[in-house]
């Protein structure tokens, strides 16, 4: 008997018939009910249907001409469906359209065209993760460090931060996507596998694999370690939501090191994440950087959850907060003070200020931690929304 029943909704039946296809060349799945409609509504025949067979997934072509009324049926679908996984399929060259259809609901963005060995894989992910999800059926969060210029201190601020988070909370990984990696020296660990070892396999992970490539440091945190030399990978934008959806259902804390990477792959996770810091100093150079850095990762909007840290912070005489929120357009979440020589030994000894003493710069990681996890300090939707989970 299959193990997945599946409902397909695609405009065009051509599609339809394909996608049926495939669906039962899997062999996992079998294709219980197919419509050209999308549900726009709580009293919707179509809805109706879904809900009285009850299907395991959900299949919705996305149109790269109208992505609209799918978003939409999407959103609907995973609310009055909850039993029910999402699986999107449309252009994986559209991003907005791909973080829009994760937040609504969609467990997966599949590539059109598809093929049954996508599909496959889809549904083994699906199976694994059914009989793996806890009872709690909880999603973690994601905080994203970017530098508004270079050296500014996104590495030092990601890293003591998640080390504090995982204090807090005894589950959160570092994911390290600098340009060349240095979390691991900051922690003092030698990892056996880095992110480009994600990056090269993302289409097949799954969070049996996702986990052995961690590299656990001596407080428990979990650390997926930045790459040891100048790398250029394609990454999918649907394969880096997966990883992404993957970890916000391992870890309650994820804290990605961007450093002063930004393309597109950092712009994607800063999309999908619950709040991106933008650190920058308290000079002419660093302030104007970060008003262009902020512009760039909000294009698509979403500037909400983008904050302002000022970092090795000094008091400007007759310049004031409000100002350097003016300049940048990003709203202040915290200020680290400047403290060179605890700083520079944590940094030889490879161990966190947050977990050698308790100084004031100590205080101040740990206060960033606990604002970030305060109920409410977020303006948007947090990743349990984000990542809706079936």
């Amino acid at each position: 008997m299959a193990e997945l029943s599946v409902a397909i909704l695609a405009a065009d039946e051509e599609q339809r018939t394909v996608l049926q296809m495939l669906v039962d060349n899997t062999t996992i799945a079998r294709t219980a009910y197919t419509s050209g409609a999308f549900p726009v509504g709580g009293t919707d025949v179509t809805l109706r249907r879904i809900q009285d067979m009850k299907p395991e997934v959900l299949i919705i072509e996305v149109a790269g001409a109208d992505p609209g009324p799918a978003l939409r049926a999407i959103e609907l679908l995973h609310e009055k469906v909850p039993g029910c996984a999402v699986f999107a399929l449309g252009d994986t060259s559209q991003p907005q359209v791909i973080v829009t259809a994760m937040r609504s609901g969609a467990r997966e963005f599949l590539e059109r065209p598809p093929n049954t060995n996508h599909l496959l894989e889809a549904f083994v992910r699906l199976s694994a993760s059914k009989r793996r999800k806890n009872s709690s059926g909880s999603r973690g969060k994601v905080f994203t460090v970017v530098n508004a210029k270079g050296g500014a201190g996104a590495s030092t601020i990601a890293v003591n931060t998640a080390v504090s988070l995982q204090n807090m909370s005894g589950s959160a990984a570092l994911v390290d996507l600098a340009p060349i990696g240095h979390a691991a020296l900051y922690l003092n660990v030698k990892p056996s596998f880095t992110i480009l070892d994600a990056m090269r396999n993302l289409h097949r992970l799954d969070a049996s694999v996702v986990g052995s490539l961690m590299t656990r440091a001596s407080n428990g945190l979990h650390l997926l370690a930045g790459a040891t030399e100048p790398y250029s990978i394609d990454v999918a934008n649907s394969d880096l939501a997966r990883l992404f959806d993957m970890l916000v259902g391992m870890y309650e804390r994820v804290v990605v090191d961007a450093s002063g990477r930004l393309d597109p792959a950092v712009r994607m996770v800063s999309e999908l994440s619950d709040t991106v810091l933008l650190v920058a100093q308290t000079d002419v150079a660093s302030l104007w950087s970060a008003a262009r850095v902020q512009r760039y990762l909000t294009e698509n909007g979403n500037r909400e959850r983008l904050r302002l840290v000022l970092n090795r912070f000094r008091k400007i005489p007759g310049f004031s907060e409000g100002e350097t929120e003016t300049i940048t357009g990003a709203k202040l979440i915290w200020k680290i003070p400047s403290q060179y020589a605890v700083l520079a030994a944590s940094l030889d000894r490879g161990v966190p200020v947050t977990a050698q003493n308790h100084s004031e710069l100590a205080r101040s990681f740990v206060g960033l931690a606990a604002a970030l996890t305060q109920s409410g300090q977020s303006e948007r939707r947090t990743p349990s929304l984000l990542f809706k989970s079936a």
